[in-house]
């Protein structure tokens, strides 16, 4: 009988690995099919075997980008060494290129807007309008820039059913909530963001470092604190002549049904107080109300939904690399 984690490994492979990342594909086809390795991450707790996170702790001190024998090697001789930096840290994946998939929602929005991030990590999702993007679909490619110019950030994203943002936002406010948030200007912090990074994709890593810089010239409010507990208060610091944006991205699944079902509820009495929106990048089956409304999908990609006052409006690719309308055609 095969044990949980090691289909968990096995999925990941199938689902978010292929295609994307053949080494770590090839990593967690190998963890799933050794007991050895299975039984050195079922030491630590169920929401801490997440693949992601573990190989990303082995990076992170030091594991060789090297076929799975010798990578598995390497993971067995130092556990001791991952396993406390697996308890203490989280997977706080801040990819910056989501901010492209946010836009097409943010583009509904009428400013100025008060940006809320909730699971904010480092808060490079805070900035989307200082990053530069190319949307490309049907009719070519299309520029949109900060309005003091081209950014050293710049986000290609292809769209298919999705209308090509007017421009972006104007932002006067930015504030993230995370159980722990973490600093750029922290070199411990970075080479940990920079670890979560899969291994083919340097231009994740390069874009990394350049938002990073972003935020380290003009900081956002990080606020340590439960989305459950804290959020209202944190929305109460946003001024009161803005749209208020509520945003996450691969969040809800760290929230059990009944915390994403209280999450829902803290943020439409939000909602009712003032004028807010609420936006959505999650795995579909997450938010209360959204798969039904999506189409069904042949292949098992790995996608995000992106939804609105939760209601889907489309289909994203989890590290913004493409959006596509409800109906258009899957890929």
């Amino acid at each position: 009988m095969t044990s949980p984690t090691a289909e968990r490994y096995l999925r990941f492979a199938e689902v978010e690995a292929r295609g994307l990342s053949p080494r770590y594909e090839e990593w967690a086809r190998g963890a799933a099919a050794d007991p050895e390795v299975v039984a050195l991450i079922d030491r630590v707790p169920d929401a801490k075997r997440q693949v992601n996170l573990v190989f990303g702790a082995a990076r992170f001190h030091g594991a060789p980008d090297a076929p799975w024998p010798a990578a598995r090697d390497w993971i067995v001789a130092h556990w001791d060494l991952l396993e406390p930096t697996i308890l203490q840290r989280a997977t706080q994946t801040n990819e910056a290129a989501r901010c492209a998939t946010l836009l097409p929602a943010l583009d509904r929005v009428e400013g100025p807007i008060a940006l809320l991030e909730v699971g904010t990590s480092a808060g490079l999702c805070l900035f989307p309008d200082r990053y530069s993007y190319e949307y490309r679909d049907a009719h070519g490619v299309h520029s949109r820039h900060p309005s003091d110019g081209p950014s050293t950030v710049v986000l290609p994203c292809d769209l298919d059913g999705v209308a090509v943002p007017r421009g972006v936002p104007e932002v006067v406010w930015r504030a993230g909530i995370d159980l722990n948030p973490l600093d750029v200007s922290s070199a411990d912090d970075r080479a940990w963001l920079h670890a979560l990074i899969w291994p083919e994709h340097d231009d994740r890593r390069a874009r990394l470092h350049a938002a990073a810089e972003i935020a380290r010239r003009g900081p956002p409010l990080l606020v340590r604190g439960d989305a459950l507990v804290d959020l209202p208060a944190v929305a109460a610091a946003a001024p009161a002549e803005a749209t208020l944006v509520v945003f996450h991205s691969a969040v809800l699944m760290y929230l059990s049904p009944d915390g994403r079902a209280r999450f829902a509820d803290t943020v439409r009495a939000i909602a009712a107080g003032r004028p807010t929106v609420w936006i959505s990048n999650e795995s579909p089956s997450l938010l209360p109300g959204t798969a039904a409304s999506l189409p069904p999908r042949p292949d098992q990609q790995a996608v995000f939904a992106l939804a609105v006052d939760g209601e889907a409006v489309a289909l994203t690719h989890p590290h913004g690399r493409w959006v596509r309308g409800l109906g258009a055609s899957s890929r």
